[in-house]
């Protein structure tokens, strides 16, 4: 199966596409000069089964991926929590849906999915990790795949890769464009706190100084490690993190983490102290317990939210306001402006954590 997936044309494409973000192997994306802040907004759509490219001005769907099912295939995602765009192309990753969740029929067995796949502006799957339905941890075998980057540099390993945080498996992995597994730090299939392991890991970070940031979800904490597995730095806002869902570093230096289960986004210093702090429950009508699952730092100093069980992405100023919504509060749709449980929000060309292909 790899070696049909791996073929001269895919592997133009996305050539084709690095060139198009501005990549040259063995560097990171350069930043643009300055980033448009009424960019298109690509949203996992996750209990709607979708990835959805969005127009900031018309709140219309400009693109998308996905055509609802709840059973993985060639055109449809299921649970998805995370997409990309890189270049023409978009990374997407079919995290599955346990039982008892919307956008699942089976009430028993849940609708897994365990796939990370590229597919092109036409809706076709070019590369593909993972094998639709499966749940495994052998060769391209994923769990609960929640969160992918394509990477054209990582310290050590030429040529383009994906970094993929296996969640169920306990493990992030570098994985090759033929399927091989290049890196990989967590035991596989082993919670734990110590030494090369994690405890349902929800994302990976690769940093400008060739370390891996990993928000280390049932730790309670993100971890900095060097790509030989050496502990750097850990953060847990003064150990007050509860769910860390997603971690970033930012230019000056701070931490920015969704600190889930405190329905709260935080910055951290160096020093792992609050410099920042924004809660996603307080607002009139809200769920109680939104989990918010994402927050990235735009290029304006605004953060963007996935505010996944109020449905709805919200960007807010530094002083917390909202100045953009797309989706109904605490209210899940799939019609105009409507999403449900969305996990992961991306402007496309503008985010200012230190992971490529973002930077530029």
């Amino acid at each position: 199966m790899a070696r049909a997936l791996f073929q001269k044309p895919i592997v133009r494409q996305l050539i084709t596409a690095m060139v198009v973000a501005g990549v040259a192997a063995g560097v990171f994306y350069a930043r643009a000069a300055a980033a448009q802040d009424n960019g298109p907004i690509l949203i996992a759509d996750q209990f709607n089964n979708r990835v959805v490219e969005v127009d900031r001005a018309t709140h219309r769907v400009i693109w998308h991926f996905g055509n609802g099912s709840d059973i993985p295939g060639p055109h449809s995602v299921v649970g998805t929590n995370d997409a990309e765009r890189f270049g023409p192309l978009t990374l997407i990753s079919g995290t599955g849906t346990p039982p008892g969740l919307p956008g699942c029929s089976d009430t028993v067995n849940g609708c897994p999915d365990n796939r990370v796949f590229i597919v092109d502006p036409n809706g076709n799957i070019i590369w593909q990790y993972g094998q639709a339905g499966v749940s495994g941890s052998g060769p391209n075998q994923l769990n609960t795949p929640v969160q992918a980057l394509f990477l054209i540099s990582f310290p050590g390993h030429l040529g383009a890769h994906v970094l993929i945080t296996d969640q169920v498996n306990e493990r992030i992995i570098l994985v090759n464009l033929n399927h091989q597994i290049e890196w990989q730090y967590g035991q596989t299939g082993v919670a734990g706190s110590g030494p090369d392991q994690l405890n349902n890991p929800n994302s990976a970070e690769v940093l400008e100084n060739g370390h891996i940031l990993i928000a280390d979800e049932n730790n309670n904490r993100v971890i900095e490690i060097k790509p030989n597995g050496q502990l750097v730095k850990q953060f847990t806002a003064q150990g007050t993190v509860n769910g860390a869902a997603f971690a970033s570093r930012l230019p000056d230096g701070d931490t920015l983490i969704s600190d889930s289960n405190n329905n709260r986004i935080v910055e951290v210093n160096g020093s792992d102290q609050v410099v920042w702090q924004y809660y996603t429950n307080t607002q009139a009508g809200s769920n109680p317990t939104p989990l918010p699952t994402r927050a990235v730092r735009l290029a304006n100093g605004h953060t963007l939210i996935s505010d996944q069980f109020n449905d709805r992405v919200i960007e807010i100023n530094k002083a917390g306001k909202i100045v953009f919504q797309q989706g109904a509060l605490n209210s899940p749709g799939d019609g105009f402006n409507e999403l449900n449980g969305p996990y992961d929000a991306k402007q496309i060309g503008d985010f200012t954590g230190l992971t490529p292909p973002f930077d530029f």
